[in-house]
């Protein structure tokens, strides 16, 4: 069986690792980023540097998106080389968070192409990227997903979820969760430090337990010691959550937890100047809705 041929667009906090861990597994990766120099250092694990998308697609049996929003994947997908590149036959893979009718859309466009389409957008953050070992939840047909299940397993554990778009949907439920899990355990260590007891101690008393969780050992730790060095972003995390409501509106449904945590984060993201920093941060925006100064 021929090596596959893979591009990945996107080489940031999220791509890089993963495209790198391409490399690793053997693949055969070229990498293409809009600022050239996030994918340079990729050359040192065997990628291929393209200087622009449509070299990095011309040729390739999979294309790897990760860019950081639908407009920008459209924006991309539109430039007339690159679909003059892309290979009838291929698989366009999209890793980034979009919208799923964005999602259904893209397809929609690339199959005038030929070219198939699976969406898989992960969780796990970039310590998931760098560990190999991000959630992937992909949407496509059975047969699309089973030629690109190599590849997704050396950047994590791809499961197939249902047909294009619903790797998306299974994103936006996953980051519904863990926002309003970053809700929960805020205002958890908020208590726990302003009651007088140690929330390290508290953390370590709850593994295991049913209110443990990755996200209270980790961002727990980040809100006591105020490490909001992104992993996450605010802003990615917004979008998602954004993204999430309009999506449960269109069904129909008032999901009212996860409206007010999205309403928490534009809060963090527009008037506090939190974009930048970790998701984790929403602690911060508890502390300013208590009057605590040191927000």
């Amino acid at each position: 069986m021929s090596v596959q041929k893979i591009a990945l667009l996107g080489t940031g906090l999220m791509g890089a690792p993963m495209a790198r861990n391409l490399c690793q597994a053997g693949m055969h990766t070229t990498v293409w980023n809009r600022t050239i120099a996030k994918a340079q250092p990729l050359a040192a694990f065997g990628a291929n540097v393209a200087k622009t998308a449509a070299e990095a697609v011309a040729g390739t049996d999979i294309v790897i998106s990760m860019l950081s929003d639908g407009p920008t994947g459209v924006l991309v997908q539109s430039d007339p080389e690159l679909r003059a590149a892309l290979r009838g036959g291929a698989i366009w893979v999209e890793m980034g968070s979009i919208k799923p009718e964005e999602a259904r859309a893209a397809a929609l466009s690339l199959e005038e192409l030929g070219v198939h389409y699976v969406d898989a957008p992960v969780s796990g953050g970039t310590k998931g990227a760098e560990e190999a070992s991000l959630a992937i939840m992909a949407g496509g047909a059975a047969e699309e997903f089973a030629t690109v299940t190599a590849a997704l397993s050396a950047m994590g554990r791809p499961v197939h979820v249902g047909p294009v778009g619903a790797g998306q949907l299974a994103k936006l439920a996953n980051q519904a969760i863990v926002g309003i899990t970053i809700a929960a355990v805020a205002e958890a260590m908020l208590m726990l430090q302003n009651g007088g007891a140690d929330p390290a101690a508290v953390r370590a008393a709850l593994k295991g337990g049913f209110a443990d969780s990755t996200i209270l050992q980790l961002h727990g730790a980040r809100m006591t010691t105020g490490d909001f060095t992104p992993g996450g972003l605010c802003t990615l995390q917004l979008k998602d959550l954004n993204n999430a409501v309009s999506e449960a509106e269109s069904f129909g449904l008032i999901l009212p937890t996860l409206i007010n945590t999205r309403d928490r984060f534009q809060r963090l993201v527009t008037k506090l100047d939190g974009a930048e920093l970790d998701h984790s941060a929403l602690y911060l925006e508890l502390r300013d809705q208590n009057g605590l100064d040191d927000v």
